[in-house]
C-alpha cells in the first residue's frame, strides 16, 4: 500500500492540472515560453503518475485496467476480471 501522504499529493497534483490546463493550453499556443515557465512546475500533466485504483501501487500499472500488476494477477485468480484464464503463472 502507497504512503496516504503519497495519494493526497497526487491528488494535489491532479487538481492543478486541471486548473491550469487552460491557461498552460493559452500560453503554448502563443508561444510565451517566459510566461509558462512562472506557472507552478506541478501543473504540468507530465509530472503525473499513475497509480493503482486499489493499492496506490506506482510500479507494474496497467493502464488497460487501471490497477498494477499484481492486483491484476489476484483478481485475475480470484475469477473477478471475465475473458482471463490463468496460463502458467
Amino acid at each position: 500500500m502507497a504512503k496516504e501522504s503519497m495519494k493526497a499529493r497526487e491528488v494535489k497534483r491532479q487538481k492543478m492540472v486541471e486548473k491550469y490546463a487552460e491557461k498552460r493550453a493559452k500560453l503554448k499556443a502563443e508561444g510565451d515560453f517566459i510566461g509558462l515557465s512562472k506557472l507552478p512546475k506541478n501543473s504540468s500533466k507530465v509530472r503525473l503518475h499513475n497509480r493503482c485504483k486499489l493499492t496506490g501501487r506506482p510500479k507494474g500499472y496497467m493502464r488497460q485496467f487501471g490497477i498494477s500488476r499484481i492486483s491484476f494477477r489476484e483478481m485475475a485468480s480470484n475469477g473477478l476480471i471475465p475473458g482471463i484464464k490463468k496460463a502458467s503463472w
